[in-house]
C-alpha cells in the first residue's frame, strides 16, 4: 500500500500551527509559578464562560489581559446568546425549588457561600489584582465586601419584615407581604468585578430570587472563579446550580438580557451613556431597573476645614485604584480664604495613612496650602506606582489601553483648553497601562471637561469665594453620586445634608468620597440612574410588594363608608 502526500505544505501549516499555539500557552501567566492562585481557583489556560448547572460555551474565546505588564493571564470561552437562553431556561427552572425555600434557609445557603469566601479570600484578591489593576490590599478588601454582604444577607433573611395597618373596615386585617420577583439579572462592571456582583446577588438569593450574572467583558477570569465558589456550596447542598448562573460575553448578551422580560429586574452598573440605554430598553417592556451609573465626585474644602485631615482623605480619594472607582475624587473645591493653618507633610506613606505632622502660626490661603501639600504628597507616591501584586505598590495601572488613551486625550484637551498640569500628566513608558496622578489648575468650575468623568486619577482643583457657592457647584454636574465637606462648622454641616445641600445619594462629612459601607444604602442621583445597592432597605427591589386585605367577618362593608345598596 502506497500513501502519497499531495500537499506537504497543508501538513507543515498544521504543525506550525500547533506549535505556535502551544508556544503562546506556555506564555500565559496560569503558567508562571508567580501565578499558580490561579489553579487553586480552579482555572486553567482554558476556561468555559457559562454555567446553567452545568459549565458551557460555544462563543467566542477571550484573552483576559493583565494590565499591570500587558501579558495574557488566560483564556475564557464565551456565551452565545443560545447559551444565554439556556441560562434563562435552567435559572427559571431552579426558582421554583429557591422560592419555595423559607428566607432563613436560603440565608444559610449565603452563610455558607460568605464562609466558601473566605477559604479563597487571598487567591481571589490576587486574582481581581491581576486582572483588575487595583492593589492587592484593595483586592483582597473587595473579595472581602463580598463576604461582609453575605454576613449582612443573612440576618436580612430574618428580618425582611411586612407590615400590618389599621383597616377602617370592621372584621378586615390589612396587610403588607413582600414577595420574590423571580430572575434577576446583573450586568457588572471591570472597576469591582466581584463585590457588585456580590452586593446583587447575596441579597436578590435570600430575597427568593435566582441570579444570571454578565461579568465586565475584560474579567472574566474573576466571573468564572467566583461563580465556582458559588456552584460548589449550592451544589453541596443538593441544591440546583442555576439558582446562580453565569454568561460570560459580548454587548449581545446584554442586549438580550435588557429586552428579555423573563429577567424581572435588571442591575446595571456602567457609564452614564450605556446605562440609559438599557433603562431605556428595560422601560420598553416595563421591567425592572437598578442603575449604578457615572459619578463626578466632589470633595468640598471649607475655610474652617482640618487640612490634616484634608490631605490624607483626599490623596487615596484621587489616586486610589487608579482613579477607577466610582467614587474617585474627580473635583476639589477648596476655599481661597487665609487662615492660620496646622500643617503636615507627608514622610512616609502606608495605604495612603502615614503622616508626619508640624505645627505652624503662620497664615496662609487654604487653596494654596491645599495645592500645595497634595503636590507634595502626590511627589511622594509616584515612586509606589507598579505592578498590583507587589507588597510597595500604592498605586496599579489602568485597566485596559481604551482607559489608557481616554487619560491621553484628556490630557490633550485640558491644554487646549489652558488648563495648568500641577503635577502628572504622563504615560509611563514601562509594561502595562501605567500612568501619573495628575492634578488640574486653571480651569473653571463649569468647564466641560470639568464636568465630563474620566476615570482615570485625574483631579481639578476649584477656588471658592463660599460653602454655598461650592455647594451649588457641587450639583451643577449631571451626575449624582457622591460627595464630601470637610468642616467643623455645625451650620456647614446641616446645611450640607439638607434640602439645599449635596443631590448626590452619598453626602460624606469629614470623610473621603469613596470608601462606601455595606450597611447604608448605596447609589446616586440624576445621571447616576437613581438605583440603589447593598444595605438599608435596598432589599425591597429584589422584591414585589402585596397590599393584602382580608375579610374574616360576614359583611362587606366598602371602604370610604360607600353605600351600594
Amino acid at each position: 500500500m502506497h500513501f502519497i502526500v499531495t500537499k506537504p505544505i497543508k501538513l507543515y501549516s498544521v504543525c506550525r500551527n500547533l506549535i505556535s499555539i502551544r508556544a503562546m500557552s506556555s506564555e500565559f501567566l496560569i503558567n508562571d509559578s508567580k501565578y499558580s492562585f490561579l489553579k487553586d481557583l480552579g482555572l486553567s489556560e482554558t476556561n468555559l464562560g457559562v454555567y446553567n448547572g452545568e459549565w458551557k460555551g460555544s462563543g467566542p474565546v477571550v484573552q483576559s489581559i493583565c494590565p499591570s505588564n500587558g501579558k495574557v493571564i488566560a483564556q475564557v470561552k464565551t456565551g452565545t446568546v443560545t447559551d444565554y437562553q439556556s441560562c434563562v431556561d435552567a435559572s427559571q427552572s431552579a426558582w421554583n425549588t429557591w422560592a419555595d425555600l423559607p428566607a432563613p434557609q436560603r440565608g444559610e445557603i449565603v452563610r455558607q457561600i460568605g464562609d466558601a469566601l473566605r477559604q479563597k479570600l487571598v487567591p481571589l484578591g490576587k486574582l481581581v489584582s491581576i486582572e483588575m489593576g487595583k492593589i492587592l490590599p484593595e483586592g483582597i478588601g473587595e473579595v472581602q465586601e463580598y463576604v461582609d454582604i453575605c454576613d449582612y444577607a443573612v440576618g436580612l433573611s430574618r428580618t425582611m419584615a411586612g407590615a400590618i395597618f389599621p383597616s377602617e373596615r370592621p372584621g378586615h386585617v390589612l396587610l403588607e407581604k413582600w414577595n420574590p420577583l423571580g430572575l434577576v439579572g446583573v450586568i457588572s462592571a471591570f472597576n469591582f468585578p466581584i463585590a457588585v456582583y456580590g452586593w446583587n446577588s447575596a441579597i436578590a438569593m435570600v430575597c427568593g430570587d435566582t441570579v444570571l450574572w454578565k461579568g465586565a467583558e475584560t474579567t472574566p477570569l474573576v466571573s468564572v472563579a467566583t461563580t465556582k465558589v458559588v456552584a460548589e456550596v449550592l451544589e453541596k447542598n443538593n441544591l440546583p446550580g442555576a439558582i446562580a448562573t453565569l454568561c460570560c460575553g459580548g454587548a449581545d448578551i446584554g442586549k438580550t438580557m435588557a429586552a428579555d422580560p423573563r429577567v424581572k429586574l435588571l442591575s446595571f452598573t456602567g457609564s452614564s451613556q450605556i446605562g440609559q440605554q438599557v433603562g431605556m430598553e428595560v422601560q420598553k417592556r416595563f421591567g425592572k431597573h437598578l442603575l449604578e451609573l457615572g459619578g463626578n465626585n466632589a470633595l468640598i474644602i471649607a475655610d474652617d476645614a482640618d487640612l490634616n485631615m484634608v490631605v490624607q482623605a483626599t490623596l487615596f480619594a484621587c489616586v486610589g485604584t487608579a482613579g477607577q472607582r466610582c467614587t474617585t475624587t474627580r473635583r476639589l473645591i477648596i476655599h481661597k480664604n487665609t487662615r492660620p493653618v496646622t500643617f503636615q507633610t507627608v514622610s512616609e506613606i502606608s495605604v495612603f495613612s502615614k503622616f508626619e505632622c508640624k505645627e505652624s502660626d503662620e497664615y496662609t490661603r487654604v487653596y494654596d496650602e491645599v495645592l500645595n501639600r497634595l503636590k507634595k504628597a502626590y511627589q511622594q507616591v509616584q515612586n509606589r506606582i507598579g505592578d498590583a501584586l507587589e507588597s510597595n505598590t500604592l498605586i496599579g495601572p489602568l485597566h485596559s489601553t481604551q482607559s489608557l488613551q481616554k487619560y491621553k486625550d484628556t490630557i490633550a484637551e485640558i491644554k487646549k483648553h489652558g488648563g495648568k498640569i500641577e503635577i502628572g500628566g504622563n504615560v509611563l513608558d514601562k509594561p502595562g497601562y501605567f500612568v501619573e496622578p495628575t492634578i488640574i489648575t486653571g480651569l473653571k468650575h463649569d468647564n466641560p471637561l470639568v464636568h465630563n468623568e474620566c476615570f482615570a486619577p485625574i483631579v481639578y482643583l476649584l477656588k471658592t469665594e463660599s460653602v454655598e457657592e461650592a455647594i451649588s457647584w457641587n450639583n451643577e454636574v449631571p451626575q449624582g453620586l457622591s460627595s464630601s465637606i470637610f468642616t467643623q462648622s455645625i451650620g456647614n454641616i446641616f446645611n450640607w445634608i439638607g434640602p439645599k445641600g449635596s443631590d448626590c445619594g452619598i453626602v460624606n462629612v469629614n470623610i473621603p468620597t469613596s470608601g462606601a459601607e455595606i450597611g447604608g444604602a448605596f447609589g446616586g442621583e440624576k445621571h447616576t440612574g437613581g438605583g440603589r445597592e447593598s444595605g438599608s432597605d435596598a432589599w425591597k427591589q429584589y422584591m414585589r410588594r402585596s397590599t393584602i386585605t382580608i375579610n374574616h367577618s360576614k359583611e362587606l362593608p366598602l371602604a370610604q363608608g360607600i353605600k351600594f345598596e
